[in-house]
């Protein structure tokens, strides 16, 4: 990390914006809580940033208002327009409300209809367009160029990035002692931004650990290639942080400030939001818990013990119907939970002895389908006590009795498909490919998904769950000669929905494939 002497000019500009910042007259001053549970069992002193009690429960407001707050009268006079599915647009709609003056959102189609009421009830008006924030975005500048609005950029913009550093400023006045780190979810990177550069002028022995989700860190490759790197796609459970691309100014900051990023799993996450759900009886958004499972890693990673640790919990706008999925993930992200594919000999007393070579430990999900005379697979969910390391001693145990085990615990195609599928293989052989495919959801989507497959290929299985979330995911296995194959991806590309073949995948191949 560079001194601060040479690059006074940046840091001290950011300072004073932050110092200067016009926050309080909408956001509030949230608590920083005690986390007893997570303390103890990480035995480190666990700190929770609540920015989820914002009156929109998400730090956005911060950035939104203090950009706003600094137009002059005759932007004030023509209006701000924003591209958000979420939180920023709350936050743009609720500064524009309390100055007065029009806010227009532009929403991708896919927006839940809970967040376009949420807008609409704090006065912005919205426009649903595309399928993507990247389509919404590129209509938001057409129309701020047309009708000469200002644009609010949810996180590339130097009075954004100050307002959302006043939640470094308030972390080290609310905590006075010894800091170890402060984690920090990053999306576009507006707010660890701020946060770097107020906590690194003030206390700079603080490190600034910056959490993304696996699928969409986008800072975290950037640092690695020092330039903004454009990811291809980006994964959409943690969807406040689906970027594919780090901010130019933050990214500007970070690369100075920031002293690594650790990437979590889904089912880390999930776990995270029980977390904190067990510490203050609050439910956070993915997005929201990405600060605590990083620090969760961190901690674990490096067996820390003894330090205070500040995790921000960034915000707490998720989808009721999103619960099902973080409660089924979240005891697989805890590490309480082994999956297990497991092949066993067919003859009785088989089962009888694979349950007593499991010991005293629950099962929590047990699955199997007759294979053929020789051989049974068993799909098995098992309690674990100790992490990793109790399911390594499992896994070896079994391995020990003479059963062929095969670990599925973090096999996100079994975890999101298989193990709700288990049920067989096809009775002959079958030119079957499968694919597992992401497309849009909203009203008519699995219908149009399934007009444009036609009737040129057979689907022979088929696979397909809603979580509540904004994509859907599909599960398919399509009868596809072999002479035939190259018009068949020709066939995908052209679909524009996001793809990936799973035929190799041996979670398919054990309890679905053909041809075993």
């Amino acid at each position: 990390m560079a001194a601060i002497s040479e690059t006074a000019p940046m840091i001290y500009k950011y300072i004073e914006k932050i110092l200067r910042a016009r926050v309080y007259d909408v956001a509030v001053e949230t608590p920083l809580d005690f986390a007893p549970n997570l303390s103890r069992r990480l035995q480190n002193s666990v700190y929770i940033k609540r920015e989820d009690l914002q009156p929109v429960f998400s730090f956005k407001l911060r950035g939104a208002y203090n950009k706003i707050a600094a137009l002059d009268e005759e932007s004030r006079a023509a209006g701000v327009i924003a591209a958000s599915a979420g939180n920023h647009a709350q936050g743009v709609a609720l500064a524009a409300q309390q100055l007065g003056i029009r806010a227009l959102i532009v929403m991708p189609c896919t927006t839940p209809a809970i967040k376009v009421e949420a807008v609409r009830n704090l006065g912005g008006e919205t426009v649903l367009h595309g399928d993507s924030y990247d389509e919404a975005y590129e209509h938001a500048l057409t129309l701020a160029q047309e009708q000469r609005l200002t644009f609010v950029h949810p996180y590339d913009d130097p009075d954004v990035i100050a307002g959302q550093g006043t939640v470094g400023m308030e972390i080290l006045r609310q905590h006075t002692g010894e800091v170890h780190a402060i984690f920090v979810p990053v999306g576009g990177g507006g707010l660890i931004a701020g946060v770097a550069a107020y906590v690194k002028f003030v206390r700079p022995e603080v490190r600034i650990i910056g959490v993304e989700p696996d699928d969409a860190d986008c800072l975290n490759r950037a640092l690695k290639a020092k330039r903004r790197v454009v990811l291809k796609q980006v994964g959409l459970f943690a969807d406040g942080v689906a970027v594919k691309q780090i901010g130019k100014e933050p990214f500007h900051i970070c690369h100075q400030y920031v002293d690594e990023v650790v990437t979590v799993t889904t089912d880390e996450i999930c776990a995270a939001i029980k977390d904190i759900f067990d510490d203050t009886r609050s439910i956070a958004e993915p997005a929201g818990a990405l600060a605590i499972a990083g620090l969760k890693r961190y901690a674990e990673d490096r067996a820390l013990s003894g330090e205070s640790l500040i995790a921000i919990e960034s915000g707490a706008n998720i989808n009721f119907d999103r619960l099902r999925h973080v409660a089924e993930r979240a005891q697989v992200g805890e590490q309480r939970e082994s999956l297990l594919a497991v092949t066993i000999p067919e003859r009785p007393g088989s089962f009888l002895n694979f349950c007593r070579s499991l010991g005293r430990r629950g099962i929590t999900e047990f699955n199997y389908r007759f294979f053929n005379e020789q051989a049974a697979h068993v799909f098995v969910g098992v309690q674990i006590s100790d992490g990793r390391k109790d399911r390594e001693v499992l896994i070896k145990d079994l391995a020990s009795q003479g059963f062929d085990v095969t670990d599925m615990t973090g096999n996100e195609l079994a975890v999101e498909h298989i193990r709700y599928m288990v049920g067989g293989h096809p009775p002959r052989l079958l030119d079957e490919i499968v694919y597992s495919f992401e497309f849009p959801e909203r009203p008519g989507a699995l219908l149009k998904f399934l007009s444009l497959m036609g009737g040129r290929w057979n689907i022979s299985l088929f696979h397909y769950r809603n979580h509540g979330a904004a994509f859907g995911r599909v599960l398919m296995g399509i009868q596809v000669p072999k002479a035939d194959r190259k018009a068949f991806r020709e066939f995908l590309d052209a679909l524009g929905y996001v793809y990936r073949e799973e035929t190799e995948n041996p979670a398919y191949r054990l309890f679905a494939g053909g041809g075993m």
